[in-house]
């Protein structure tokens, strides 16, 4: 779900040819949910592979990874490890909105209704384990690095950035501002556009960069009280915030108070004490290491053609696109 900061945040738009040489610390989980939302079949159903495995991950994992990489953007990715316990509420809910979903869908497609099935298809997206587990090893195999995450992978795509080892973390959504990264890009795409919510429809898009100093200036916040204005907004650990408060009224009501306790007994929130104590303890690690390699051809064709059908033509095409020679530099080179 993510915080709801868009209506208040400064955004900046920003080109690809801007990024070149730039190290990106990817929120794994995010990006793959997307390929799941938005690489379907015309009725909505996920693509699959002779066996019946989702492949709609990895197809889009392929193409914009190798894409980006052309574009002279390092990636690196972070995969979320150990929910937080307060997050159960909220995977709960989805859970349920998911099941819901698949029911509509299941009508839809018994009264042969396109429009409806594409229209709920999306919302049915699950990314299980093995998923996860498939996606990781094509990175691997294209020589991109990625982080196992003791908890919330954006919590440590924020730190690895704040320790100097990457320009900005990229994900849909603003929680890494709380986790503190000086820096976000929005809508990572070669492709340009950006899925309509509940259609299987795209409309043109650029990728955008948060810097958060320049926010927390303009807002007059320290990020503690951005942490204040996101639990009043809604997190994953307290969905939907306080009944009634978006973040233009969040913003005021942060300004009027000087503490989080002042804030949240003139609005109080459930469970807030332990909620904050989870932004502020979530764990990180420092034992990894952010190292590109040459793509390993025969693995990824392996991976992608023999087991999972993909197009040996297209495969082969993209592998000599991204050949070593232009991608293989010192991790110095793009800092």
């Amino acid at each position: 779900m993510g915080v709801n900061f868009k209506e208040i945040i400064i955004r900046h738009p920003i080109t690809l040819e801007q990024l070149s040489g730039k190290i990106l610390i990817v929120d794994g989980n995010n990006m793959l949910y997307q390929f799941l939302s938005n690489i379907r079949a015309r009725d909505g159903s996920l693509l699959t592979d002779h066996n019946g495995h989702v492949t709609s991950h990895l197809i889009g994992l392929f193409s914009r990874a190798t894409n980006l990489m052309q574009k002279n953007i390092k990636l690196a990715f972070c995969f979320d490890g150990k929910v937080p316990e307060m997050k159960h509420k909220e995977l709960q809910k989805r859970a349920e909105v998911k099941i819901e979903a698949q029911k509509k869908y299941e009508e839809a497609m018994a009264a042969e209704d396109v429009e409806e099935m594409k229209k709920y298809a999306a919302r049915t997206s699950r990314l299980t384990k093995d998923m996860i587990e498939q996606a990781k090893e094509l990175l691997t195999g294209l020589g991109i690095p990625w982080v196992q995450a003791p908890s919330e992978g954006e919590a440590q795509a924020a730190h690895i950035v704040k320790q100097g080892h990457g320009w900005a973390v990229a994900s849909q959504d603003y929680d890494s501002l709380i986790y503190g990264t000086p820096k976000l890009i929005q809508y990572l795409s070669v492709e340009g556009r950006r899925k309509i919510p509940g259609k299987l429809a795209f409309k043109t898009v650029e990728p955008i960069l948060i810097e958060l100093e320049e926010n927390l200036k303009t807002l007059q916040l320290t990020r503690e009280q951005l942490t204040y204005l996101a639990m009043l907004v809604g997190t994953d650990y307290a969905p939907g915030g306080v009944k009634g408060i978006g973040p233009k009224k969040g913003l005021t009501i942060v300004k009027q108070h000087s503490s989080a306790d002042a804030i949240f007994t003139a609005h109080p929130l459930e469970h807030w004490k332990e909620i904050l104590e989870v932004f502020k303890t979530m764990p990180v690690t420092d034992d990894y290491k952010l190292e590109w390699k040459p793509a390993d051809r025969k693995k990824v064709y392996s991976f992608l053609v023999e087991q999972h059908d993909f197009g040996a033509e297209r495969v082969e095409k993209t592998l000599d696109l991204i050949a070593p020679a232009k991608h293989q530099k010192a991790l110095g080179d793009f800092t």
